[in-house]
């Protein structure tokens, strides 16, 4: 008997096809031998040892990863805190505060580098690597707020309550009880916020200086006077670090949930 395909399957393999499929495009032709994209001439590394000796590009990829590591540090300490307090809070605002803690998520980018622009002009701060971290740590933070928040509904609330039966203070179940439970989504949203800052152009444009650049600006400047093989290899690279960190997130995301299944199945 003959297996039906499903209109669904067709449709999402027609979904992946247009979204991944540019993207191929530029994978492939990072490998050509020509300049001219439309033209292949041949498989070639050279635009890639040529990507490695470029002094502004790899200044450009040291403020990237700089700006990633210390908004997402950043973000993990306040969206982890704010997860913290918010779940213990007794208030009557407590949905309107969680719901505005997710808005730079929904909040359209453009609309966001607008109002960070308007603030940090009102407030005379100079644009460059404070003006960048200040702002990709706003956006960051609700990546890391909901995974915690998401780990701290899910958490045995039945552990911290026998801590302090046993004489624990508030502070000591927060660092031996709390803090390892919700490591997992911690780390988690700390490595998707990380990809989240290095694939940012549009709120770093408005809120850059002219003496600081990031990889995903110099792409977006370089791209005014055509896109040559070098920015095809440099949108792979990033396209590829940004997935590993992706899937490595859910990786880490999931380890509570294959641990807790693993007891439930002992018991």
């Amino acid at each position: 008997m003959k297996r039906r395909i499903k209109p669904s399957r067709i449709y999402m393999g027609l979904l992946v096809l247009l979204i991944y499929l540019p993207i191929l495009v530029v994978i492939v032709y990072s490998f050509n031998e020509s300049r001219i994209n439309s033209i292949w001439a041949g498989f070639t590394f050279q635009w890639y040892a040529e990507l490695f000796k470029d002094k502004s590009i790899l200044e450009a990829l040291r403020n990237t990863l700089i700006l990633a590591t210390l908004s997402s540090l950043a973000a993990a300490v306040i969206g982890t805190l704010g997860a913290i307090g918010i779940s213990k809070a007794r208030l009557y605002s407590k949905g309107i505060v969680e719901y505005v803690s997710t808005l730079p998520i929904m909040i359209p980018e453009i609309i966001l580098g607008i109002a960070l622009l308007l603030l940090f002009s009102l407030l005379r701060l100079p644009f460059g690597m404070v003006t960048l971290l200040i702002a990709h740590t706003s956006f960051c933070i609700p990546y890391i707020y909901i995974l915690v928040k998401a780990r701290l509904v899910g958490m045995d609330r039945s552990l911290p309550e026998a801590a302090r039966d046993l004489g624990a203070s508030q502070l000591r179940v927060l660092l031996d009880i709390t803090f390892p439970l919700v490591s997992p989504a911690i780390v988690s949203g700390m490595l998707l916020a990380f990809a989240m800052s290095i694939d940012d152009v549009i709120i770093s444009i408005f809120v850059t200086g002219v003496n600081t650049n990031t990889l995903p600006i110099k792409i977006y400047t370089q791209l005014k006077t055509g896109v040559t093989p070098k920015i095809n290899a440099l949108c792979t690279l990033m396209f590829v670090a940004a997935t590993l960190i992706s899937l490595l997130s859910f990786h880490i995301g999931k380890k509570p949930d294959k641990i807790k299944k693993i007891k439930e199945d002992e018991t």
